[in-house]
């Protein structure tokens, strides 16, 4: 099973001094490395997550695109910028990819698209043959309320190659006669073919709608701890709050010997100060602790229902978890609506993307999206705020190469404004204020505090000795 893992693998500089961290990170870099489209034929509007290559190749989906249907391609974008479609959509094979690819050590990819096959969405696989081209296979034809799900959304795998994934519709309750969402586990069989198990159908009301506890509308997928046990989060449900829709859960799927899942919800959102309507999926810690956002809530009343919130369930002794929130998002500038989930550094960072925020320019849907940072401490930096030449509204999240560098999409902007793949290049940046006569000692000491010793400092930010560290901290200080 792909475990619960912190996210970013390498991202190993603390990026700001958790104490004083600037709440404008203005000493990072955005490169636009593709925008959508480039040529007829190219895709548009990315909405997922990328993943990558060994050789730094960089894989992903456009929800719209490819063709005169625009129903939306995979792609490749090489480090030198050259990008090239692997898969044009064409309905009957599929529609609308929502969200990212996962992949296996043959280089072959699996993912889903929203819609298309029989109108309710796939799940595809794409091969990878020996002259490097890719053929694609329909391995699921949804089918909808009321004995199937709908419109998928992103998979993980286990290690004898079980898919696992969600639908935002479908299953066997009504939810409106759409259907209230489902859990599934694709398995391989022998023939090269797939078996679908849908292992939970969330339950609307007993008149067939929104609301009650349990949750509606799963709008991510799911991520896996060691026992196998499932972990999502829906935007319904949960109770009666949020105009009787309820506010949204987190959910655990607990795996039972004989195969079988019993669902349990963590927690319920109640809106307002709370987080309210997550659409992403969970972040976990090694203790099992849960991170991630909700697009609304928060008690800003800059927006109208909550700019949004990142939160924290920490998980109890007795099996139980206590939500904590994070950071609330205050809109304008800071950010609002944070659609997508979260990515961890070595140190305990958090690093996210919102939708909205930022700044407003033409071409973006009124505020063009930020890139963010939050401390451990919970102090929330803006890394980049878009300007829709550069990218606008991103979806999807991030993911980190080992130098630390952030990739990630936008669905609008870019000088197409058609979405675009960025990469962005943090700056380490330490404690002190360059040109202050402190600011060396102010640096070293709040380093030695956070990491129990400079020696510890050095080996958890990649230097290769203390002298190295206190080196970069001094050139720091005097302004190179």
């Amino acid at each position: 099973m792909n475990t619960m893992n912190r996210g970013a693998v390498g991202l190993m500089l603390i990026l700001f001094g958790a104490a004083a961290v600037p709440t404008d990170a203005s000493a990072q870099t955005l490169t636009t490395l593709h925008s959508f489209p480039a040529a007829p034929g190219d895709g548009a509007g990315p909405s997922g997550r990328l993943i990558a290559d060994a050789a730094g190749n960089l894989y992903g989906t456009t929800f719209g695109g490819g063709g005169d249907k625009s129903y939306g391609t995979i792609f490749k974008l090489t480090p030198t910028g050259a990008e090239s479609v692997l898969h044009r959509f064409n309905g009957s094979d599929g529609a609308g990819p929502q969200a990212g690819l996962i992949a296996d050590a043959a280089g072959n990819f699996f993912g889903t698209t929203k819609y298309g096959g029989l109108n309710y969405g796939t799940v595809f696989k794409l091969t990878l043959n020996p002259d490097g081209t890719y053929s694609h296979r329909i391995l699921h034809n949804f089918t909808g309320y009321p004995n199937d799900g709908a419109a998928p959304d992103g998979l993980i795998a286990d290690a004898t190659g079980n898919l696992y994934g969600t639908t935002t519709a479908g299953g066997a309750s009504a939810c409106g006669d759409f259907g209230c969402g489902t859990v599934f586990r694709l398995t391989p069989n022998l023939d090269g073919t797939y078996t679908e198990t849908v292992l939970h159908s969330f339950a609307g009301t007993s008149d067939g709608w929104y609301g009650g506890p349990d949750g509606q509308y799963p709008f991510s997928g799911v991520i896996a701890d060691a026992a196998g046990n499932l972990y999502g989060t829906t935007f319904y449900g949960g109770g009666s709050g949020c105009a009787g829709y309820g506010c949204g859960t987190v959910f655990r799927l607990t795996a039972n010997p004989d195969g079988t899942y019993s669902e349990s919800v963590l927690h319920s959102f109640t809106g307002d100060r709370d987080g309210a309507a997550p659409t992403a999926g969970l972040l976990a810690d090694a203790s099992g602790n849960l991170y991630g956002t909700t697009t609304a809530g928060g008690g800003a009343r800059t927006c109208v229902d909550g700019c949004g919130t990142v939160f924290k369930l920490t998980a109890n002794p007795d099996g139980t978890y206590t939500e904590s929130v994070l950071h609330s998002f205050a809109g304008d500038s800071d950010g609002q609506t944070p659609y997508a989930g979260l990515i961890a550094d070595g140190v305990g960072n958090l690093y996210g993307t919102t939708y909205a925020g930022g700044l407003i320019a033409p071409g973006c849907f009124g505020w063009c999206g930020t890139v963010f940072m939050l401390t451990p401490r919970g102090t929330l930096a803006v890394l980049h705020r878009f300007d829709s030449s550069d990218g606008a509204n991103p979806l999807g999240g991030l993911m980190a190469d080992v130098a630390g560098n952030l990739y990630g999409t936008t669905s609008f902007g870019g000088s197409n404004n058609f979405g675009s793949v960025f990469k962005l290049t943090v700056s380490a940046t330490f404690n002190g204020v360059p040109g202050m006569a402190n600011c060396t000692g102010q640096s070293s000491s709040f380093l030695a505090t956070q990491f129990g010793g400079l020696a510890p400092a050095a080996t958890a930010l990649g230097f290769a000795s203390v002298t190295d560290l206190r080196n970069a901290v001094a050139a720091y200080c005097s302004g190179q």
